[in-house]
């Protein structure tokens, strides 16, 4: 029989690297419950319709990057290679606008994409998401910045990192500046652009100023820009947030070049960056998408958000270790077996954690063992100690151990701990 591996882009994590994304989990809870956001669990798998509508036919993500198939009855369903579209489908299908005028909805899960593997980027992938709806105000905008950037702070992250800012207008300017950009890009020497930048150019050149290709970066330095494009209306809400981030003592870049990988967005756009992980990568972005949710059929509500890829902040919490357990229920006889393994549920149920053994070894084996499993400390149970109705209590930091009565192990593994 075949050996059975997993799928190339995918990929299995175990600790240390897993403790990594629970801390990353626990943190963005500790930090989005503050700001009044609510956690949501949403499908991996939906309808294709739903993100050729949202993301749009003519992205690289919809035409070449998504894992779509038919189901048995003929349906073309798609795992999700984000997850707005899918909060926007579950806020609008639970009508949660005729409950709440504002929702500040949250998640994080796995999100696929059909592209090249490398560092910081796999097929299956992980996203934590914040999605704000209901409100246009740019204290919003800014607000959500804010919460972003106290969550990277959370982590340990923010020295490392810098905000990324633009506006990408809205339907009332955009149209203007999309014409002087086009005819921009087909004056350029088109055989000098890459491929994705030469189809770009035709069916969405906004994204050709977005292009990592080194040739294509420089072609476009004296591309039209958005910001020198925009309407009063957007140009008043983009100087809002910019004033509240400067009052909030969050420093931004402004880049001129920013866009979004996605059609929907409009007005504020950002990103997060970091250049400790090789050449400079987004760890984080996301932006305003006014009209999303007209567009999907739900009311005309406003709406903004952001992504973090875990992945790729993972690369940055390198100081991040597994949880130490409290102790390890060392079994030197088989008499003791059983009263083992209600001690150590004893002290499960006072808080404490732990391991106990389920077979008879040697004390010098056992204690190597707690050495491995790099508990704080080694309880040693045999039958003497059972019949005198006590147990060993060894720290495995300073190697000092003592017996004491089965009672007071809570008081005594709790002094041994502090």
């Amino acid at each position: 029989m075949s050996k059975l591996n997993k799928i190339k882009g995918f990929s299995d994590l175990f600790p240390p690297q897993s403790s990594v994304f629970v801390f990353m989990e626990e943190k963005a809870r500790q930090v989005f419950k503050r700001y009044g956001c609510k956690e949501i669990r949403i499908p991996v798998l939906e309808k294709t319709e739903l993100f050729a509508r949202t993301i749009g036919d003519e992205t690289d993500i919809v035409q070449k990057e998504m894992y779509t198939f038919l189901d048995r009855k003929g349906r073309s369903l798609t795992l999700r290679p984000e997850a707005t579209a899918g909060v926007l489908r579950a806020y609008i299908e639970s009508q949660l606008h005729s409950r709440e005028r504002v929702s500040k909805l949250f998640t994080f899960g796995p999100m696929f994409r059909y592209e090249r593997p490398q560092k910081g980027r796999t097929r299956q992938f992980h996203q934590i998401n914040v999605e704000v709806l209901g409100t246009q105000a740019p204290q919003a905008d800014a607000e959500l910045l804010i919460m972003l950037w106290a969550y990277l702070e959370s982590l340990g992250l923010s020295g490392s990192l810098v905000l990324e800012i633009n506006s990408l207008g809205c339907p009332e300017c955009r149209p203007g500046f999309h014409q002087k950009l086009v005819d921009f890009l087909q004056a350029l020497d088109q055989d000098k652009l890459c491929d994705d930048c030469r189809r770009r150019s035709r069916v969405n050149p906004l994204r050709v100023l977005d292009c990592k290709v080194p040739t294509c970066k420089s072609l476009v330095q004296n591309a039209p820009r958005i910001c020198d494009h925009l309407c009063p209306d957007c140009k008043k809400h983009f100087e809002a947030v910019l004033s509240v981030l400067e009052e909030a003592g969050l420093s931004y870049r402004l880049n001129p070049f920013l866009v979004r990988g996605l059609d929907y967005y409009q007005r504020t756009t950002f990103e997060i960056v970091s250049s400790a992980i090789g050449a400079q990568t987004a760890v984080a972005g996301g932006g305003r998408y006014d009209g999303l949710c007209k567009a999907l059929g739900g009311p005309d509500v406003p709406g903004l958000g952001f992504a973090c890829g875990m992945e790729r902040l993972a690369l940055l919490l390198t100081d991040i270790k597994e949880q130490r357990m409290d102790f390890y229920l060392a079994v030197l006889h088989e008499q003791a077996l059983n009263k083992a393994l209600l001690l150590a549920q004893r002290l499960r149920k006072a808080g404490y954690a732990g391991e106990v053994s389920f077979e008879v070894k040697s004390v010098k084996s056992q204690l190597r063992l707690a050495n491995k499993l790099n508990v704080k400390t080694c309880l040693l149970l045999g039958v003497d100690e059972i019949e005198r109705g006590e147990i060993v209590v060894k720290d495995m930091q300073t190697g000092v151990q003592q017996a004491v009565s089965q009672d007071d192990l809570e008081q005594a593994l709790g002094l041994n701990l502090s």
